[in-house]
């Protein structure tokens, strides 16, 4: 017995430690080990791994002589502040992180248990892609992890980091996860390499280029968050895990209350500006009203003009949505509305209240917005709250003109509560546009059309688009002192908290994709 535990304890050793060489190439290529990310997203000492003595079953091309030990990917359990996910992490030094058969099949086994106890599961990407000696049967456990994928949506969390290449199909998971992490520099992902854009195109490109981090994260929205190394990737990883629900049966972690019931933020009224035509930074509002002005915002650097964040008000999670008068002046275009979107469906998906920061000046004009779609992708935006039945708080800080009104969580569509600042203007189009329609044979027979227009325009903001309107017809609930809007949306959120509301009996919508 003394042997036996000798022997085993060194293979086990042996097979934790690696190819030496292949290590060293791994680290040279600025990347850690799959172990050594798996001690810095998990808590010491929690790790229970599965099939570490997992090897490939595969024969021709060479394959035969060597079947090493994990086939490629780390893969099992363990903790984030206590509490349990489940994980893999594809090995590049062993066959390059390339997926075949035996590696897919516990990649399929730590998603099925994941489903099984109902916890979040993490994929640490860095892969080749499919193995190619193995033939069809790397392009069957592609589709056995795609359709996991797909079963756990709406059911666990789903998180892929990708901290090194994920090409062709391999992409798709990530793709299909609630959020995807990439790292800057290492991280790649694309369908086709840029050798096969180059042989088909003959389009020259870098692999950033094509498929890097900042790719996906401005241009494509593939990526939810970027960042420049992967100490700071996994430490907000496990901070997201802090903030999500186990699954959707769960409510999401709460902390104690922090009193922000009788909240007081007079600095709020300073962020805003009266004038509604001024610029202000939404994330300064969002930090009023957060627990501790703390939040992780999800598509930082894509479709700027909508804010999505995940954060806590009085201890409870909470998805705020807030327009971004910073850039576009907070319209809604094409990649805003996919954004708020998705993310909104999220919420609802896993029980997380969703207050929507409404000042929009309506969708983006153009011909480049309308022949791209801006009708069916702002309907993604509308489908997905008028199906939300989790708590809704709408707060109006300014503009609420047109269509984007009703989009962004008007009472209309089921908003629950809809609270508004004494500066709130609500109405089909902002006044001197209203005046140039309605009045616009009057204004060509004036003798002084300017000084009509300005006439006009000040009786038609008095008359449609004074602070109480909507109020008055029952479309506000409260018109509220911007310095008390923390306190009343908490107060909203506590009220809301026990809410329920049935849906009709179907298989499922048919949302405008």
């Amino acid at each position: 017995m003394a042997s036996l535990r000798e022997r085993h304890g060194r293979l086990r050793h042996e097979i934790a430690a690696g190819s030496r060489d292949a290590v060293a190439r791994q680290r040279a290529l600025g990347k850690r080990t799959a172990r050594e990310r798996l001690d810095l997203l998990l808590d010491d000492g929690s790790f229970v791994e599965v099939e570490m003595y997992r090897r490939h079953q595969a024969h021709g091309m060479k394959l035969g002589e060597n079947r090493p030990y994990t086939d490629g990917v780390i893969a099992g359990s363990g903790t984030i502040d206590g509490r349990r996910v489940f994980v893999y992490a594809q090995d590049f030094t062993v066959f390059g992180g390339s997926l075949g058969q035996a590696h897919a099949a516990k990649i399929h086994k730590v998603m099925d248990l994941a489903i099984a106890a109902g916890a979040p599961v993490i994929g640490l990407n860095d892969s080749g892609g499919a193995r190619i000696q193995e033939g069809v049967m790397s392009l069957d456990g592609y589709g056995g992890l795609f359709r996991r994928n797909v079963q756990a949506s709406g059911v666990i969390p789903q998180i892929s980091v990708v901290l090194g290449p994920c090409a062709g199909g391999a992409a798709y998971s990530p793709a299909l996860a609630d959020f995807t992490f990439m790292v800057r520099d290492v991280a790649r992902m694309y369908l086709t390499g840029p050798d096969v854009v180059e042989a088909v195109s003959g389009q020259r490109v870098s692999h950033e280029d094509l498929g890097g981090a900042d790719v996906h994260g401005r241009r494509t929205g593939v990526a939810t968050l970027v960042y420049d190394d992967e100490e700071s990737c996994l430490d907000d990883v496990r901070y997201l895990v802090s903030l999500l629900p186990s699954n959707n049966l769960d409510p999401p972690p709460s902390l104690p209350s922090r009193g922000a019931a009788a909240d007081h933020r007079p600095w709020l009224a300073e962020i805003v500006p009266v004038e509604s035509h001024k610029p202000y930074d939404m994330r300064a509002v969002i930090a009023e009203l957060v627990d501790d002005g703390e939040f992780i915002e999800v598509h930082e650097i894509w479709a700027q003009n909508v804010v999505c964040v995940l954060a806590r008000v009085d201890g409870e999670v909470v998805g705020v949505v807030g327009n971004q008068p910073m850039v576009l002046a907070g319209v809604l275009d094409v990649a805003a509305s996919q954004k708020a979107a998705r993310f909104v469906r999220f919420c609802d998906a896993f029980n997380i209240p969703i207050v929507t920061l409404v000042d929009v000046p309506g969708f983006l004009p153009g011909t480049d917005q309308e022949h791209a779609g801006i009708i069916r992708h702002g309907a993604k935006l509308l489908y997905a709250y008028c199906e939300a039945t989790v708590p809704r708080i709408q707060v109006i800080l300014r503009k609420a003109y047109g269509g984007a009104y009703i989009v962004m969580d008007s009472r209309s569509i089921g908003s629950d509560l809809s609270l508004a600042w004494p500066t709130n203007e609500i109405a089909v189009m902002g006044a001197q546009g209203a005046v140039n329609v309605l009045f616009r044979k009057e204004l060509v027979a004036a003798a002084d059309p300017e000084g009509l227009r300005a006439d006009l325009t000040s009786e038609y903001a008095e008359q449609l688009m004074h602070p109480y309107y909507a109020a008055e017809r029952g479309l506000v609930d409260d018109v509220i002192d911007p310095a008390e809007t923390r306190a009343a949306v908490a107060r909203g959120l506590a009220m809301l908290r026990n809410k329920r509301q049935a849906q009709p009996q179907r298989k499922h919508g048919n949302i405008p994709l």
